[in-house]
């Protein structure tokens, strides 16, 4: 017998031999966020090892869960088949389980800023940002350097890229925290009010955006969980 099979005919238990292997569950997550792309993917899950991801990529192609298939450009990308988005309600409802019961602290230990960028860039909504590209940069002091920056543009057209080099833009908003703190925020465990009033977070540049950051920021789509934890 298979050593990774529960042995059982139970479709539970059929299912988690499919989804419920180390990491799958977040490749998936990323895939239902619209990440198609084999280095995208990394992005959202940059403690996964490469080899791991295509290993689990070839594992959910097997399952009928994922296709591989040229893009426009000719590289290969991954999207789910229909039993994969079947699995949107379910990935989701997992997501608002642990954003409902589990704590504050034990979430805030596992601080990770190019996953909480990726995350930000990918739910931005440049809609209600004036005009023209805009460059807002996040600074994180207390990180090592290499990771201490990072920078959101967002172009004429709307689309948001992700830089942890500076881009050579001039910068419209700074803001400088915490990561702890804008993790906080982005979950929905903090406002950014709060915590900008509270001297934890600084937002210097241009006030028009400083002042409708959380419009066009947005928040985590599990933030509206209603929490029953502290």
């Amino acid at each position: 017998m298979d050593s990774a099979s529960y042995g059982q005919f139970c479709p539970v238990s059929m299912a988690a031999e499919i989804v419920c292997s180390r990491w799958t569950v977040l490749v998936v997550r990323e895939l239902l966020c619209g990440t198609t792309r084999f280095n995208d993917l990394r992005r959202g899950v940059p403690r996964m090892s490469p080899s791991l991801l295509s290993k689990r990529l070839k594992e959910l192609e097997q399952a009928g869960v994922v296709r591989a298939e040229p893009g426009p450009s000719g590289v290969v990308e991954y999207r789910l088949t229909t039993a994969g988005e079947d699995l949107r309600t379910i990935v989701m409802s997992l997501g608002f389980w642990g954003q409902r019961w589990v704590e504050s602290q034990v979430s805030l230990k596992n601080l990770d800023p190019s996953l909480l960028m990726w995350d930000m860039r990918r739910w931005l909504n440049p809609a209600p940002l004036p005009p023209g590209r805009r460059t807002i940069q996040f600074l994180y002091p207390e990180l090592p350097e290499n990771r201490r920056n990072w920078w959101l543009v967002v172009d004429t057209t709307g689309d948001v890229d992700l830089c942890n080099s500076d881009p050579g833009f001039e910068v419209d908003l700074l803001i400088t925290g915490p990561l702890r703190s804008m993790t906080a925020v982005w979950m929905g465990i903090a406002k950014l009010q709060q915590e900008v009033s509270a001297g934890r977070i600084a937002l210097d540049g241009d006030a028009r955006l400083a002042r409708t950051m959380q419009t066009w920021l947005g928040l985590s789509p599990f933030a509206p969980g209603d929490r029953q934890v502290a």
